[in-house]
């Protein structure tokens, strides 16, 4: 068969299979916006505030769509596909406003639009507290923060916000950080100066040595600054991630700089609501107990008697008293999960504080 006929015929197909997708989509969001009004009738019927983002009915979906896929494209870029129909869709029922730790382009804001999709309104805040006070307010729906780093240890002024604040961890998200240097310029050899934060220029030290070794390297407040900079000043390059480069319109010169390539950084999602079981969920909790020999093993004891894997451990100072600690705890596992919820009850008999800070959807992604 000639080539161009061959051509013109895949092409008539992809045509007609775009219009069935197109109709398919438009479908899924007549239904969502179905699903709104029975919620807002059920709303009227028996008051409270209705729930339009359900952490764990997200998780379900994209669990299966990835069971599901039998390529050719990868499950996750088949889970990124649906997430962004479903944000889509989401958006018809209910607006959404989400706080996180800024400025714009941030990895923070990569881990909010992953979670959430790019059809919701992202609003940077300029630290930690001010994301879980608009949450706390209303201002905001939900927050993302950053609490752990694989490479640099938990963010414990996050850890920290949990000790006094009513919020609940409804989700986390997991991000591979990848460095790119990005700048106006199109070649390496015309970079004079390389702005970023202090910990990223530490992350991509080797490759920096490698290729721009002599070049002058200015430590800045974050990685979106630097990009900033990039983008008003000749000669310039920054390290940032891909949402920086897209905000402030520079490409990239390199791609994944980074020396460690498995550095990845965990965010949580908070918020007000109490997701239900998922299937494949996580349990926090912050305990204390009683300063004595043998105290944390007896009050940690409930996990292991109930086949409980405990995946992280953190101890905070209370501030209560010198060398009285608070522990910050990851369950496998819900909170209604039988065993979770025989482990906690005998937990909380044992615990001089006790709190479960959420049991949520793991990141799938």
């Amino acid at each position: 068969m000639d080539g161009e006929k061959r051509l013109g015929e895949i092409r008539q197909e992809i045509d007609q299979l775009d219009q069935q997708i197109q109709q398919m989509i438009s479908r899924r969001a007549e239904l969502a916006q179905e699903v709104a009004e029975v919620k807002l009738s059920a709303e009227d019927s028996a008051g409270g505030t209705v729930d339009f983002y359900r952490p764990e009915r997200e998780a379900q979906v994209l669990s299966l769509v990835m069971e599901r896929n039998q390529g050719p494209l990868g499950d996750e870029e088949m889970a990124r596909l649906f997430r962004e129909i479903m944000s889509a869709c989401l958006a018809l029922e209910k607006p959404m406003r989400i706080a996180f730790l800024g400025p714009r382009g941030t990895f923070t804001q990569a881990a909010a639009l992953k979670q959430f999709g790019k059809s919701v309104t992202t609003v940077p805040l300029g630290a930690i507290p001010d994301v879980f006070h608009d949450v706390e307010s209303g201002e905001a729906n939900y927050g993302v923060v950053p609490v752990e780093n694989s490479t640099e240890g938990v963010i414990t002024h996050t850890l920290d916000m949990f000790i006094n604040s009513p919020l609940q961890i409804n989700g986390e998200v997991e991000l591979r950080i990848h460095h790119h240097l990005m700048s106006q310029l199109e070649n390496l050899d015309d970079v004079v100066r390389i702005y970023s934060h202090q910990q990223s220029l530490a992350q991509c030290r080797d490759w920096l040595e490698a290729h721009l070794s002599g070049v002058e390297q200015v430590p800045v407040s974050s990685n979106a600054e630097a990009a900033r900079l990039a983008s008003e000043e000749k000669g310039a390059a920054a390290i940032a991630g891909e949402v920086a480069a897209e905000i402030y319109e520079l490409g990239i010169l390199a791609h994944n700089i980074e020396d460690e390539p498995d550095n990845t950084t965990r965010f949580l999602v908070i918020g007000k609501q109490s997701p239900r079981p998922s299937g494949n969920d996580k349990t926090s909790l912050l305990v204390s107990t009683s300063n004595r020999p043998g105290a944390l093993y007896d009050l940690l004891s409930p996990f292991s008697e109930n086949g409980v894997s405990m995946s992280r451990i953190e101890s905070r100072p209370s501030r209560r008293g010198n060398w009285d600690y608070l522990f910050f705890v990851d369950l496998e596992g819900h909170s209604e999960d039988e065993n979770v919820k025989d482990a906690l009850e005998k937990l909380e008999s044992n615990a001089t504080m006790f709190r479960v800070l959420g049991a949520y959807p793991k990141a799938i992604l």
